[in-house]
């Protein structure tokens, strides 16, 4: 377990220092609900590309990648490229300057100026409880890796508080801080401190990463490691073939579904670029995101593959004499981690202390752990801090974008429209900063409860995490057929979530990939489904068909509106400036640039 030594506190403390600072300086600044919820409107494009890159990753894509690349080896590479830069380069090149010159504050807005009130109002309350419950996420995931590293369990003992603290204070901490730059420097601070949580996070993570990489044996030992992964996505797939293209078309037919949901619709990362100064920068964010984001599998699948790959730890007992003394250094490694596989741990059992077994008889890995245990074993005394901080900084980059986010849709979409249409604008202000604050404390709250409570969190964040598959279809639909209606959005829109949601809220809890519950129930998710990843990719899709479907039947037997109000907002009736720029200069030209050198990567490790 880690020994934090001063020099690995201070580099906690200049961290969090820097966050504050940033929001401090932005402090006045912030004399409107422009300023505060929409940065002016005046940020540089790099800005946002780094902002968006640091929204997305959040906690969960370090640990969930991790989990990826010791789980499948090399063939989580596609899922992780070929989901996410097509999704960038798609919403960089189409999406984002209707978004943009829109002039909507956020996507339900957005939603309200394309089709009509009630739709935005569906999207605003779907997205309200899914900001939340992502950040509450963020939140108890972080608790929880802390907890088992025992990261602050020292000076929490030291104080004298009971074990409660040891789960509770590694969520409140960081939550405050997180809510003092929020309140302080709006969506401009967040932004600033969104693109600092990034480098910090390369920079924790790359070096853990270079000194895996030589202990395993560099390239040949790293090819060694993806071989011996313990399974493939065709084999946690029915009706599939089990050769490595057919997996490696899974991963990446898996990675663009859910991508392009994510990439494209969310507004917790779309915030950063619709708050960029020009059209022009706006559309460059994206596509930054997608640049930085071909060279993400070596900072989020290889740290899961290294630790993996290397020897599992083992109690060890070794004699030696001197001067005619007899010793016995005895090296005590925990039952999970000898358990395990690598730096890997078995999941255990709460009350018989054995590891959790599979179908097939071998030990149950938390994979969850690969990453933040190659950490805590590469990075000496020093820069382990740094490495602390790297997790601290995806942890508050997701909580920190869906707070702001939060705060926006409720003052804009729901306060402002429902209830005080009169309100002034420092009143929103206002109002603004109180919601974020509210919401951040539901989502303490809700994070302290599941830590304390054992309640399944995750499987709540993975249910709301869908509607914006449903989301994708309609605004596909309304952003390239003019004839797309308010009502058929609000139908499709409906009809999606529904069949999103429903079957997921009772398959989900069967799911236990140790166990499942016995029951007829449980038997229809072992025939139909071998695996959660299979639940979610088939139920994410009915809800993109029966989204688009019903659309575009209710849009057809409803009146359109007239092709004038829909100027600037269906890609067909978008003004178009004159590209002065030579063709290389081109976001057209980048983006196929791009996509080549995504495809490239691939082919490698193919």
């Amino acid at each position: 377990m880690p020994n934090l030594a001063p020099a690995d506190w201070l580099i906690l403390l200049i961290y969090g220092f820097f966050m504050l600072t940033a929001g401090f300086s932005l402090k006045p600044a912030m004399t409107g609900t422009r300023e505060y919820m929409q940065a002016g409107r005046a940020l540089p494009g790099w800005l946002c590309g780094f902002a968006f890159v640091a929204a997305g990753l959040g906690l969960q894509a370090p640990l969930a990648m991790g989990l990826l690349g010791a789980k499948y080896g090399f063939e989580s590479i596609p899922y992780v490229t070929l989901g996410a830069v097509p999704a960038m380069l798609f919403l960089g090149l189409f999406m984002m300057p209707l978004y943009f010159g829109s002039n909507a504050r956020t996507v339900p807005e957005f939603l309200a100026l394309r089709f009509d009130e009630k739709t935005r109002l569906l999207n605003a309350c779907l997205f309200l409880i899914s900001a939340v419950t992502g950040a509450a996420l963020a939140l108890y995931t972080m608790g929880r890796v802390f907890k088992a590293l025992e990261v602050f369990d020292g000076p929490i003992r030291a104080t004298g508080l009971g074990t409660w603290a040891e789960s509770v204070l590694p969520i409140i901490l960081p939550a405050a801080l997180v809510l003092a730059y929020v309140l302080l420097g709006g969506l401009a601070g967040t932004a600033y401190n969104l693109a600092l949580q990034f480098l910090v996070f390369a920079a924790g993570f790359l070096p853990a990463v270079l000194l895996g990489l030589k202990q395993i044996g560099g390239w040949s030992g790293l090819k060694s490691a993806a071989a011996l992964a313990g399974s493939t996505y065709a084999q946690d797939w029915n009706g599939a073939g089990h050769g490595k293209i057919a997996s490696l078309g899974l991963a990446a037919g898996l990675g663009l579904m859910f991508g392009a949901c994510f990439w494209c619709t969310d507004f917790r990362l779309l915030q950063t670029a619709m708050a960029a100064k020009d059209v022009a920068s706006a559309r460059r964010a994206p596509l930054i995101a997608a640049a930085v984001w071909v060279l993400m599998p070596l900072l989020l699948v290889f740290p899961g593959l290294i630790a993996a790959g290397l020897p599992t730890p083992r109690t060890t007992i070794v004699i030696h004499n001197e001067n005619g003394a007899i010793y016995h250094d005895i090296t005590v490694v925990p039952p999970a981690v000898e358990a395990g596989q690598g730096l890997v741990p078995a999941e255990m059992d709460a009350e018989s202390g054995k590891p959790l077994r599979r179908a097939d008889g071998r030990n149950l890995l938390d994979y969850a752990q690969a990453a933040p245990n190659l950490l805590v074993h590469f990075l000496p005394i020093g820069l382990l801090g740094l490495g602390i901080a790297a997790l601290l900084a995806c942890m508050m980059a997701g909580v920190a974008a869906g707070v702001a986010a939060f705060s926006a849709v409720f003052t804009c979409d729901l306060y402002q429209m429902r209830f005080n249409k009169s309100a002034s604008d420092r009143h929103l202000l206002a109002a603004g900063r109180w919601t974020a604050a509210c919401g951040l404390v539901l989502a303490v709250g809700l994070a302290c409860a599941s830590c304390l409570l054992g309640w399944k969190l995750d499987t709540i964040a993975i249910l709301f995490a869908r509607i914006n598959t449903p989301l994708l279809a309609t605004m596909l639909l309304g952003m390239f057929w003019k004839r797309t209606t308010g009502h058929g959005a609000f139908a499709g829109l409906a009809a999606g979530v529904a069949a999103t949601f429903l079957p997921s809220a009772i398959l989900l809890p069967f799911l236990g990939l140790s166990r499942l519950r016995e029951g007829w129930i449980a038997a229809l998710v072992r025939s139909h489904y071998q695996s959660g990843l299979a639940l979610s990719f088939w139920t994410a899709l009915a809800g993109f068909a029966v989204s688009l479907l019903v659309t575009a039947v209710v849009s057809v037997c409803t009146k359109a509106r007239p092709e004038e109000e829909l100027e600037g907002l269906v890609h067909s009736l978008r003004e178009r400036p004159r590209a002065n720029a030579t063709w290389w200069k081109r976001p057209e030209a980048l983006a196929g640039t791009i996509l080549l050198a995504a495809i490239a990567v691939n082919l490698i490790f193919l």
